[in-house]
């Protein structure tokens, strides 16, 4: 069981990353100056579209194994660390109602994990 855990471990993290290198891509003078094109072939966009794609296979991996019900509510912890990553990396805004929203997210998350 411990390899489709790490599957969805694997999952989560590559999705995060793909969503860092898709937001990356959308920011700069080059893409505010660019059209969509510009932006689509972007290294970082195109390398984020790419992740996309492995955390999809690594997803179906896990799903052998975790119940769907279980998998895709821990995908959720992606919603916590891409909150802190918008905020130390992007400059984006972090106040009291998400910390309590990433609360929230976390405990769920916690409590979905150890009762599966």
């Amino acid at each position: 069981m411990m390899p489709y855990w790490l599957a969805l471990a694997a999952a989560i993290t590559t999705s995060l990353v793909g969503q860092v290198l898709l937001k990356s891509g959308a920011s700069g003078a080059v893409a505010a100056s660019g059209g969509f094109l510009d932006q689509l072939f972007r290294p970082a966009t195109m390398i984020g579209l790419v992740c996309y794609g492995g955390a999809a296979l690594l997803y179906i991996v896990a799903l052998r194994r975790i119940p769907m019900s279980v998998a895709l509510p821990c995908t959720a912890a992606s919603y916590v660390v891409i909150a802190l990553v918008g905020w130390a990396v992007f400059g984006e805004s972090l106040g009291p109602a998400k910390i309590a929203a990433i609360a929230l997210i976390s405990a769920g998350v916690a409590l979905l994990a150890t009762t599966a």
